[in-house]
């Protein structure tokens, strides 16, 4: 997502589109606009990827928790749902991940720490969201969830306190994955939505030029090609 100068753009394009990631031919790069406009651009992308990475989580925890799939189930779905309007990398590698099996032949991703960090990013779209005064609600919301799963022993010590309710589903588990998929597609247009009113407050404070139909289509390797 290259920005600054438009005269440079020429010397440099054939390289980094050469390079770049592709969808039908296409290459996923193109200049941004003036000044530091792409690294911006960058920035909120990266917000959007924490948000749909913590849709995704939640989507998994009502699957497995509330409904009672197994990872080969979850995976399936997650197959069937990159398929639809859902394709997209993130819904891709979920399906592999969810299915994917250790050396002892139990699956790996139970064994692995419910802890995650992060590179900053996300908490600088948050924090610029604030000095915008735009409400992007859902990227802030990811963030706060990476900062809680990064307080492994307090949540321990909480949960002796207060294990939270066990649920017993007796519906229609087929329906009930339909909802979250529905649901998880709304989320996503939502984040979205608040990333470019983030985008487009830059814009007119930094007196920026920016192509959003372009950024949509730079984007939609990572998060569809409904993007």
């Amino acid at each position: 997502m290259p920005g600054g100068n438009k005269e440079a753009w020429p010397h440099i394009k054939e390289i980094f589109q050469s390079i770049a990631a592709k969808v039908d031919g296409e290459p996923c790069c193109d200049w941004v606009g003036d000044g530091g406009s792409g690294h911006f651009v960058k920035m909120v992308h990266n917000g959007i990827e924490y948000g749909d990475m913590q849709l995704i989580c939640e989507a998994y925890h009502l699957m497995k928790d509330i409904t009672g799939l197994t990872h080969a189930e979850m995976s399936e779905a997650f197959e069937e749902w990159n398929k639809c309007v859902l394709d997209s990398f993130l819904i891709e590698i979920t399906s592999n991940i969810m299915k994917y099996k250790d050396a002892d032949g139990q699956y790996l991703l139970p064994k692995i720490r419910d802890s995650a960090g992060q590179k900053g990013t996300g908490k600088w779209t948050a924090i610029s969201a604030l000095q915008h005064g735009i409400p992007v609600t859902l990227i802030g919301e990811s963030v706060f969830a990476r900062c809680l799963s990064a307080l492994k022993d307090e949540r321990v010590q909480a949960s002796k306190v207060l294990k939270g309710p066990t649920v017993k589903f007796d519906g229609d588990k087929k329906e009930f994955v339909e909802h979250i998929r529905k649901a998880l597609y709304a989320s996503k247009i939502v984040s979205y939505a608040q990333g470019f009113m983030l985008l487009r407050s830059a814009a007119k404070e930094y007196k920026w030029n920016l192509n959003y139909g372009s950024i949509a289509l730079m984007w939609r390797l990572f998060w569809g090609s409904h993007v």
